[in-house]
Formats: structure tokens, C-alpha cells, sequence
């Protein structure tokens, strides 16, 4: 199959138009996903490491009153280009497999 279940995707896509730190990217996956799919923080930060040194995501370490600095996310022009990418491929996946679930009957004339 051309697309496999890729978690990158799903972090890309929570991204886009958003910084956030990791729980919250946890959270949002795991909310958009109900019952479908689920990410572990102990999955996520690894993807996040790799994906920031590919240089698809960025961070910035924000200082918090109190607190330690928390490390947020955001896309690179590189995770966009990716992100756009990815969703192209999801839609040629996910149009192939309806064909393939509704294949339309042809009339045949004798």
C-alpha cells in the first residue's frame, strides 16, 4: 500500500497553523483519533526529534512563570511541503480503496 499508518502525518497535520508542546500534540491526535487511533507521548517524542532533525518541524523553548521552559513546535516550509505531500498521498489511497469497497457495475449490451 502506498500509505501506511504514519504518525508523522498526523503530528505535521496538528501542526499546521499551530505551536504547540508535546502533550498537546498528544492530546490532539488522540482526540481527532476517538476510538481509530491513539499516539503515546513515549512514541511521540521520538517522531518529534526526528522530524525536527529532518528538519520538517522547528522549536522554540518558551520560558513559563514558575516553571520549567517547554519546548513548542511548529512547521518548517519543509513539514508543509511534507504535509502537503502526505494528505495527496491519503487521498489517492483513500479514493483507490473506495473503488475497490464500491466498484461500479457496467451494463453490459448484447
Amino acid at each position: 500500500m502506498a500509505f501506511r499508518t504514519d504518525i508523522d502525518a498526523l503530528i505535521l497535520a496538528v501542526l499546521h497553523n499551530n505551536k504547540l508542546h508535546g502533550y498537546e500534540i498528544t492530546k490532539q491526535i488522540n482526540a481527532h483519533g476517538e476510538k481509530s487511533f491513539q499516539v503515546k507521548e513515549g512514541q511521540l517524542y521520538p517522531i518529534l526529534h526526528r522530524l525536527e532533525n529532518e528538519g520538517k518541524i522547528a522549536a522554540d523553548w518558551i520560558p513559563q512563570e514558575g516553571k520549567p521552559a517547554r519546548k513548542v513546535y511548529h512547521l518548517t516550509d519543509s513539514g508543509l511541503r511534507e504535509l502537503d505531500r502526505q494528505r495527496a498521498t491519503w487521498r489517492a489511497f483513500a479514493d483507490s480503496v473506495d473503488k475497490a469497497l464500491h466498484p461500479r457495475t457496467e451494463v453490459q449490451h448484447g
